[in-house]
């Protein structure tokens, strides 16, 4: 499975439409921004024929810090 960063996706978004790179990097900024703004509200996004995204709440678990192998509430 391969990775596609955010600056790849911005790339292809500009070729497909046309536009200049800036012009696809702010709206493509623009749309992650407010996916962010909603999520913080606690509301749910819902796209159609992608996905569903929203908060979710979870007890906290002990985990532990690789480095200095403590323990940590996560």
């Amino acid at each position: 499975m391969a990775t596609v960063t955010k600056k790849e996706l911005i790339d292809r978004i500009a070729d497909a439409s046309g536009e200049k790179r800036i012009v696809a990097k702010k709206i493509v900024q623009a749309f992650l921004d407010n996916v962010i703004i909603e999520l913080g509200k606690g509301n749910r996004l819902e796209f159609r024929d992608f996905g569903v995204f929203e908060v979710k709440q979870r007890r906290a678990r002990t985990a532990q810090n690789p480095k200095t192998l403590a323990p940590v509430q996560v």
